[in-house]
């Protein structure tokens, strides 16, 4: 796996965590900015052929 790959997977993996930080949390906002950024990584990891396991797509 590329330098790339790997650091969009971890981009990824974060942002999920991130995001359901911010729904445990009652934070509308901040779950809509995650929510936005995380489907921004999938767009670009199907752009780049970037194959996501279940817990990424």
């Amino acid at each position: 796996m590329d330098a790339f790959t790997t650091g969009l997977i971890q981009r990824i993996k974060a942002t999920e965590a991130d995001l359901d930080q911010a729904r445990e949390t009652g934070d509308d906002f901040l779950a809509e900015v995650e929510q936005s950024e995380l489907d921004d990584l999938r767009r670009l990891a199907a752009d780049h052929g970037v194959q996501l396991g279940a817990s990424q797509s």
